[in-house]
């Protein structure tokens, strides 16, 4: 297997470690132990504690950037890009996410938000970079 698929891989097993970290402690444990009913967590409604609402936001940053990022793979491969030419772009964000989460989860300061952006400006660049390539090995053959 390919870094670029490891990346995805990875990606999506980070996406899913986070809903287990996030909904298994605060909604499905109480609700087996009939503490919470199931429905009593609606999602326009702010319950928990701060870092349980910055661990469920980070987990649907993940959700959206994941199928943006197979994509970028997807068309990558098909464009018949070799791994070496992106290989070092699907690691920064896979990187990029995980630091992205990890300061998303540390706090909501204002340090913590700095950080956070810079990951994710990481992760645009690297991603745009995985176009630009595929743009010029598309249309120089």
């Amino acid at each position: 297997m390919t870094t670029p698929l490891w990346c995805l891989l990875f990606l999506a097993c980070w996406t899913h470690l986070l809903v287990i970290l996030a909904i298994g402690p605060v909604r499905v444990i109480p609700t087996l132990l009939g503490r919470a009913r199931a429905n009593a967590f609606p999602a326009d409604t702010p319950h928990g504690p701060d870092w349980y609402r910055r661990l469920l936001r980070a987990h649907l940053n993940s959700t959206e950037n994941l199928p943006v990022f197979a994509v970028l793979i997807v068309v990558a491969h098909l464009a018949g890009l070799t791994v070496g030419d992106i290989e070092w772009l699907c690691l920064a964000i896979a990187g990029g996410r995980v630091g992205q989460t990890a300061a998303h989860v540390a706090s909501g300061s204002h340090l913590a938000v700095s950080v956070r952006f810079t990951f994710f400006a990481v992760q645009l660049l690297a991603g745009a970079g995985i176009v630009a390539l595929i743009l010029h090995h598309s249309l120089t053959g």
